[in-house]
């Protein structure tokens, strides 16, 4: 039983750097991806010749120019015909089961409600049953590792301290690894969804971005010089940072973050001001009809959000800030009124702010990130521990 915490980063050893390559350029030849990594020519031919014998990549002998002799002119790519990696994201109300290729690509997906259960270890245990049947559908494909996001604090060996979902010192890791049969490792789900940006935005590695999560939970990630910083304190908490005035939300005038704009947040509000809505999809299907309540509820929560984006953002000073999770994605018609709002409060005339990438499958993105991370940091040594 292997439990790991990941790296988060993106790694220089040769082997990863030559897989990164092929992930992100292939089929290409050998000089090609010394040209790409900085690397001699001679040390791409022995870690392709590793990847090789691992089964990692494949050589493409029908892409060969005419006439070439000898492999450094067989280009190779990453062999996507047998490994998939799985990824678990256990929310507070719903827990996505994910398959991953090797380009961290969703290959298949299931969700679940989040078991409830007398103690962690039969919640995770319930989890671990399920994964393990979604992964056996995969017959002919080999499952290299599970990567399991969830929010929290993270300790090593995947012990996991979960407010919001009453866990402490939660084994993780462990039970996961014994339902599943396969090394496990296990990340803050903020800090893998900015993992998740690396992987899909390599060519940014040497500038630094601010991730910013907004759901059920709010959470940040900051990343800079191509590795997600991991406080071992755990993530920075911002549930409790104060709102600032607002009029509709907050019905129970906590002055907090996370119960003003949360979606169980918002769906209070929502009740409070008398709409019949019992979850926020309800309340977003109300906005698209043309409620006019439910549109100020979506644009208030987008003023408080923005502002908050604004003052973190001037602490961390970074070169472009990342919006992800479905209180961005769900409703983009409030996208410009973030946008504002991050203008008016920050001392920054003109902050680089984006949209995640992964878009509504954040948590799926997340959840791959952290399956693939062992692989694709040290992909030999990797290979090695699921033999």
């Amino acid at each position: 039983m292997h439990v790991s915490t990941p790296r988060l980063e993106l790694s220089n050893k040769p082997a990863a750097l030559v897989l990164r390559a092929a992930r992100l350029a292939g089929p290409l030849f050998r000089d090609d991806a010394a040209e790409r990594t900085g690397l001699s020519i001679s040390t791409v031919n022995r870690q392709v010749s590793a990847l090789l014998k691992a089964g990692l990549i494949r050589e493409r002998a029908d892409l060969a120019p005419s006439g070439a002799i000898g492999r450094p002119r067989l280009p190779f790519e990453v062999n996507l015909a047998e490994f998939l990696t799985l990824g678990i994201h256990i929310g507070y109300k719903v827990t996505s089961i994910t398959t991953h290729d090797l380009l961290h690509r969703v290959v298949g997906a299931i969700q679940i409600p989040t078991p409830e259960a007398d103690t962690p270890e039969e919640t995770l245990a319930a989890i671990g049953v399920s994964a393990r049947r979604f992964a056996e559908r995969w017959t002919g494909k080999r499952v290299l590792w599970v990567g399991v996001a969830l929010g929290g604090r993270v300790a090593e060996g995947g012990i996991v301290d979960h407010p919001r979902l009453g866990w402490e010192g939660a084994p993780v890791g462990r039970v996961i690894a014994e339902a599943v049969g396969l090394p496990v490792s296990v990340a803050s789900h903020v800090e893998a969804m900015a993992a998740a940006e690396l992987v899909l935005n390599p060519v940014d590695e040497q500038s630094s971005f601010l991730y910013f999560y907004a759901r059920e939970m709010l959470g940040i990630a900051f990343s800079v010089g191509g590795t997600v910083h991991t406080p071992t304190a755990g993530p920075p908490v911002i549930g409790h940072f104060p709102t600032g005035a607002t009029t509709l939300l907050d019905p129970r005038r906590t002055g907090r973050l996370e119960p003003a704009v949360s979606d169980t947040g918002i769906v209070e509000a929502a009740q409070a001001l008398g709409l019949s809505v019992t979850d926020v999809e309800g309340l977003h299907g109300l906005a698209r009809t043309g409620d006019t309540t439910a549109r100020a509820l979506f644009e208030e929560r987008a003023e408080v959000l923005g502002r908050t984006v604004g003052l973190i953002a001037d602490i961390f000073n970074p070169d472009h800030i990342i919006l992800g999770g479905q209180a961005f994605t769900d409703y983009p018609t409030t996208l410009p009124t973030v946008a504002r709002a991050v203008r008016e409060t920050s001392i920054v005339a003109k902050r680089d702010v984006r949209v995640s990438h992964s878009g509504a499958s954040v948590q799926q993105q997340a959840a791959g990130a952290v399956s693939l991370d062992a692989i694709y940091s040290d992909p030999l040594q990797a290979i090695t521990l699921t033999a």
